[in-house]
């Protein structure tokens, strides 16, 4: 038993499980972070995706979950999430990093 524990914990380490930040820097996301603003929902599956495009760096960014501050996403005219808030203009649907890297200029 405690082999099988031992290959399966190897395998994971070797695999990358539990690295959570799919290649995306803290500087490039703290970049992004600075140079934008991202509205997302609790429970919304494309939020959950661009999060995912973060890993643990997605903390890095400015963000507004319109299910905790709805009246934030009022304000900014966000009626769909996730959007993306760069440049005053507005970006609704899940963005690939290139794409953000080249609208923040990052």
């Amino acid at each position: 038993m405690k082999k099988i524990i031992l290959i399966l914990t190897t395998l994971l380490l070797i695999s990358g499980a539990g690295c959570n930040n799919n290649g995306i820097d803290k500087e490039l996301a703290k970049c992004i972070g600075e140079n934008s603003m991202i509205y997302v929902s609790t429970g919304c599956s494309y939020c959950e995706k661009q999060k995912a495009m973060f890993g643990d760096n997605f903390k890095e960014l400015n963000s507004v979950d319109c299910a905790f501050i709805p009246e934030k996403c009022r304000e900014a005219g966000v009626t769909t999430v996730p959007t993306w808030v760069i440049n005053g203009e507005k970006i609704r649907g899940v963005q690939d990093i290139e794409k953000l890297k080249e609208l923040t200029n990052c």
